[in-house]
Order: C-alpha cells, then sequence, then structure tokens
C-alpha cells in the first residue's frame, strides 16, 4: 500500500472569489473549503489548493502538497538520499505537516492523514 495518498496542486492565484468557481468547474467540484493559514487565504478545491493574499508568494516555492499515511518514512528516506526537512513536523490546519526539500532540490509540503484507532 502506497504512504501517499493524494497529491495536491497548488495554485497562487489574485483572489479567490474569481478564481474558485473556475477551478469548480475545472475539477467538478460542487463545494470549496476555504479558511487561513499563516496570513494565506486558501481554498481546498477538487485536487487543488488555491493561495491568495499578500502573504501567498512567500508560499509559492512548493511544487504540490502531499498527503502521507505517515510521515515517519517520508524524513526516513530523506534522510537516507540526502533532502531536508524545512520545516516541521508540526501541527497544521488539516493534520501534522512538514516542508521538505527533496534531493533534486524541489520542495513539498506534506501532510500526515489523521490516525484512525
Amino acid at each position: 500500500m502506497s504512504n501517499i495518498v493524494q497529491v495536491i496542486a497548488r495554485v497562487t492565484v489574485p483572489e479567490l472569489s474569481t478564481a474558485v468557481p473556475f477551478y469548480q468547474e475545472l475539477g467538478g467540484a460542487e463545494a470549496a473549503s476555504t479558511f487561513q493559514y499563516a496570513g494565506v487565504h486558501l481554498a481546498s478545491v477538487s485536487p487543488f489548493l488555491l493561495l491568495s493574499g499578500d502573504r501567498a508568494a512567500e508560499f509559492s516555492d512548493r511544487r504540490a502538497t502531499l498527503v502521507v499515511r505517515d510521515l515517519t518514512p517520508v524524513t526516513n528516506a530523506l534522510r537516507r538520499a540526502g533532502g531536508q526537512v524545512l520545516d516541521g513536523p508540526a501541527p497544521g490546519p488539516s493534520g501534522p505537516r512538514m516542508i521538505a526539500r527533496h534531493p533534486d532540490g524541489a520542495v513539498f509540503e506534506y501532510i500526515e492523514l489523521p490516525r484512525q484507532d
């Protein structure tokens, strides 16, 4: 079973109110979930995470958000391959999260699914 459950494309947009309807239509989503994190306005729309606001550019270096079952195998693989954890693991709005630079230089956000006991 793969540890990666979902890959979410990250898109920086000028304004959520105008971008959300387009991404809803594109992804076939009926609803969008909006929230704020670290001064950034976000909308989760199907396979897209839209970022907007004055601080959104600070988070635009991440290629994608990867939802995983467990962060531990990710941190182990990064260490073995010479990657780097840049931030976290730490609590986030959707669960434990971290930012990592892969050995090739690509930066990704990882979010761990809530554990089902």
